[in-house]
């Protein structure tokens, strides 16, 4: 089962379940968590091979959507879904083969298509850093800032390096993220469909993930769809303005 942090209490609202994206945790969610949570319980997952949950030798939509169900099993049978990224994809093939435990759905900035954009290159940075010589945040920034000149992805990296293990060690099982790449940025072609409940395409206006070619692959798929965008912001759309996030998830569920 996957690790969970819950928010707020049963309510008569179905819960939210939200699936972070690659390298991401359920930590990184716990503002907007906390903050929906006023209006239904929110349960935010470490996807397998993230954060406290089981590192495990595959890493595959069908996979990542089993473990999902089984969480919304634990907490009623049905449940409102919002995934980013490749928690997106996640949630997509989770409405696809288990449509009746997906009361709603919200995809952030992805589509249900293969990319090529590989994270190869941040495993091979992440694997890089000596961490035995490491005792500080700021010495593993420095660190990495070597290979990762972005200093908002070296901060989202490291919230997953654990300080407190001796040596520290990455919450993340990068031999099987970086030996299941392909089947990260792919996308399971086999799985079936439509998804017919209501769905929410929630983009950054300045990303490309989500493009006006993906719309008939995504309306045969989720007939139901719609399509938000939020402005001035990218691919991390809920890290760089949470607050129109979270009130297009709210206006969306509610």
């Amino acid at each position: 089962m996957l690790a969970t942090q819950i928010h707020g209490t049963p309510t008569d609202a179905p819960p939210l379940l939200i699936a972070h994206g690659l390298f991401g945790s359920a930590r990184n969610w716990g503002v907007i968590a906390k903050r929906l949570s006023d209006a239904r319980q929110v349960i935010a997952v470490d996807m397998r091979n993230h954060g406290a949950s089981p590192q495990l030798p595959h890493h595959r939509y069908p996979d990542l959507a089993q473990d999902l169900a089984q969480v919304i099993d634990a907490h009623g049978g049905q449940a409102d879904v919002l995934g980013h990224s490749m928690g997106g994809k996640a949630a997509m093939v989770l409405a696809l083969t288990h449509p009746a435990k997906v009361n709603r759905l919200i995809v952030a900035d992805i589509a249900p298509v293969a990319y090529t954009h590989t994270q190869a290159h941040l495993i091979a940075a992440m694997r890089a850093l000596d961490l035995a010589t490491i005792t500080r945040r700021g010495e593993a920034d420095q660190a990495l800032a070597r290979t990762v000149p972005d200093a908002s992805v070296r901060a989202f990296l490291l919230q997953s390096l654990d300080l407190k293990a001796v040596p520290p060690e990455w919450r993340l099982n990068l031999d099987v993220l970086d030996a299941e790449m392909p089947h990260i940025i792919g996308w399971p072609e086999e799985v079936a469909g439509p998804f017919d409940g209501p769905t929410l395409f929630l983009s950054g206006a300045l990303s490309d993930y989500v493009r006006p070619e993906h719309r008939p692959r995504i309306k045969a798929l989720f007939p139901a769809a719609r399509f938000a965008k939020i402005p001035g912001v990218g691919h991390w759309l809920h890290a760089e303005k949470p607050r129109d996030f979270e009130a297009a998830v709210r206006a969306f569920l509610g």
